[in-house]
């Protein structure tokens, strides 16, 4: 009986630990997965796959409008009643018979009445070349919609890179005080028995306590640190999730120049494509416009019959002669927004060049210092041993051992932010050089 309950009870423990081995894994997030879902709930991007769909159907309706006929069906009633005063009295008449001497409307407005229904077609003609200025304009306005998603995840990326490796950060100084908290416990069980032995003081032994008490404290504020950057990264990913959760260690590298054209300057030439777009449809007002007109139904005074129904047809044309020069005005100021284009452009080629040269040279100053570090951080750790064998041996004393402890915990902490800034500066350079 008491093997079944034994069993069963490392049955159920062994259960459980495979259980919340799967919570942690479950619970484990890598890069890629906060970009991916930063692209997906991004409004921006979005917003700019709606607009190339509002362009398409926006052609659409403009072939519609150029290519087929307008179809119109239109109904009149007209009545025009008088008040007749011939023979010496005054009597309405809801249609008159031919009054001489009456109040109202003149007999030729209306003749007594109206009655007319008509269904009208409007069929614009030659209008070929105008819908290929407007598709040629749908095309632009889409490869925008395009450029902006490309531009939009590209910073997207960038941003989620950046709040990740200051959750990253975070995590590394957390990991740190923690190694501290676990060594210097193991010296404290080594300081009680010195202490027992009266080879050390029960002051000595409350200093390294002291100390891991510190340790203790800034763990938890490396824990709380990391979990706010943590709710910050779900926030800019909008990831609708509040739990804790473990994330990977990540090394960017640097993407070197292999590009023959940045794509931020696919912006500029795209503007000003629509610019040049945006003035030739302006112009289209100014090209002689024709349209086939024609009507069919019934025109007719007093009772409506069989024998006024009837048709028509002809052309209409129309040609903007003058319009106050507004066609000189409006090309003056695409002008204007095409210089102003081009100057933004230049700017923003300077500005191009230099945030990339500034990125490089950090970078390159960065990784002198970390390896200057690393090598100080080699020293310290063989430092650390020989204190240790030492403080076993009582041969110094607690407030040197903690002052080491200390220096090292602070270089190591130098090493931490020195490589995040190495990551952060890449991912600048990554971002400029795209």
């Amino acid at each position: 009986m008491v093997l079944k309950k034994l069993i069963m009870k490392f049955y159920i423990t062994t259960l459980f630990i495979l259980l919340n081995i799967e919570v942690i894994k479950a619970q484990t997030r890598n890069l890629s997965y906060f970009v991916e879902q930063a692209k997906i709930n991004s409004p921006l991007i979005n917003k700019s796959k709606n607009a190339s769909t509002v362009a398409e159907l926006d052609l659409k309706q403009i072939k519609s409008i150029l290519s087929k006929p307008v179809v119109n069906l239109e109904a009149n009633v007209l009545f025009a009643p008088i008040i007749s005063h011939d023979n010496n009295s005054n009597h309405f008449e809801f249609v008159s018979s031919g009054a001489t001497n009456y109040s109202g409307y003149d007999l030729s407005y209306a003749d007594g009445g109206r009655y007319e229904t008509f269904v009208s077609v409007r069929q614009p003609l030659f209008t070929g070349s105008v819908y290929e200025n407007f598709a040629k304009k749908a095309e632009i306005t889409k490869q925008i919609n395009e450029n902006s998603i490309t531009l939009t995840q590209h910073e997207l990326e960038q941003l989620v890179n950046h709040q990740y490796i200051l959750c990253l950060k975070a995590k590394k100084q957390s990991e740190i005080s923690l190694e501290l908290v676990k060594e210097l416990k193991e010296q404290l069980q080594i300081m009680k028995n010195l202490v027992k032995n009266a080879i050390y003081e029960q002051t000595d032994l409350m200093l390294l306590r002291i100390e891991l008490q510190n340790y203790e404290n800034e763990n938890l504020s490396n824990q709380a640190e990391y979990k706010n950057n943590l709710y910050g990264l779900n926030l800019l990913c909008g990831i609708n999730d509040t739990n804790f959760v473990e994330i990977q260690d990540v090394n960017f590298e640097l993407k070197y120049d292999k590009i023959n054209h940045s794509q931020f300057l696919t912006a500029f030439k795209l503007d000003s494509l629509s610019l040049t777009a945006d003035q030739i449809l302006f112009e289209q007002k100014y090209k002689p416009q024709l349209n086939l007109l024609a009507n069919t139904g019934l025109s007719a005074i007093y009772t409506p019959s069989l024998n006024r129904l009837g048709f028509s047809t002809g052309l209409s044309f129309t040609w903007n002669i003058f319009d106050g020069n507004q066609r000189t005005i409006q090309r003056e100021k695409t002008n204007i927004n095409l210089k102003s284009l081009e100057f933004e452009k230049q700017n923003f080629i300077t500005r191009y060049d230099i945030q990339k040269s500034k990125y490089l040279n950090n970078i390159n100053s960065v990784n002198q210092q970390i390896n200057a570090l690393n090598k100080q951080l080699i020293d310290y750790r063989q430092l650390l041993e020989i204190y240790k064998l030492k403080l076993s041996q009582a041969q110094i004393s607690i407030m040197d051992f903690k002052n080491l402890i200390k220096e090292i915990a602070l270089k190591k902490q130098e090493n931490v932010i020195l490589n995040m800034e190495k990551q952060a500066l890449i991912n600048s350079y990554n971002y400029w050089n795209f």
